[in-house]
């Protein structure tokens, strides 16, 4: 299957992209605020014109983007407080503009079972680490996965869940190693980000 970016920028920006489309070796999917998280999911990598990232409602459009790489064009004048993968300056060869947006996919998808966003955060799964801004903290290989089953559940799950799915215990078990993980792993995150939020506990379970 063919990769796919998407491109988020003013009209002129687009109808340039769009004019060589047919000598790329990916496809362009053209997205406003209103259609990009309609898309998102469905695309291998983003590319923001630089003109548009700074209005408030797209701005937060893009920093809610998650485990996309995100090529932001780099123009004089232009700043942007918007999260982005790596900058890329125009006008570009043909050639190159191909060779950067396959190397970025091919990237992500490499780095893809590696590194997981979770909220604001990143879990680096080869160093164990979890990392926020320039800080982190070690975390055990059964903390990773106690966060992944979290975030990936549409629900807070019970502590009866939680072991028979990670420590595979019959949900019948009646042991404390949910909350003592729970625990550690709070302060842990507490003491390194000073966040008592990463891990919510509900009247039905924990949820992050």
């Amino acid at each position: 299957m063919k990769n796919s970016l998407l491109v988020f920028g003013t009209k002129n920006f687009n109808n340039s992209l769009d004019e060589i489309k047919e000598h790329l070796d990916f496809t362009l999917i053209f997205s406003d605020n209103a259609t990009l998280f309609n898309v998102v999911t469905s695309v291998n990598a983003l590319l923001i014109d630089i003109e548009v990232s700074n209005d408030t409602k797209n701005l937060n459009l893009i920093n809610s983007v998650s485990n996309k790489p995100i090529l932001l064009t780099e123009k004089k004048g232009f700043f942007t407080k918007c999260n982005y993968t790596n900058k890329i300056a125009f006008p570009l060869m043909l050639s190159d503009f191909n060779s950067t947006i396959i190397t970025l996919i091919t990237s992500n998808k490499f780095n893809q079972n590696s590194f997981i966003k979770i909220k604001e955060y990143t879990i680096d799964k080869n160093e164990k680490k979890l990392i926020k801004n320039n800080l982190s903290v070690p975390i055990t290989e059964r903390e990773i996965q106690l966060i992944e089953l979290l975030f990936s559940a549409n629900k807070p799950l019970s502590k009866k869940k939680l072991l028979k799915i990670i420590w595979k215990y019959s949900e019948d078990a009646d042991t404390h190693t949910v909350e003592t993980h729970i625990y550690r792993l709070r302060k842990k995150i507490f003491n390194k980000f000073i966040d008592e939020n990463f891990i919510l506990n509900f009247k039905d379970g924990y949820s992050i």
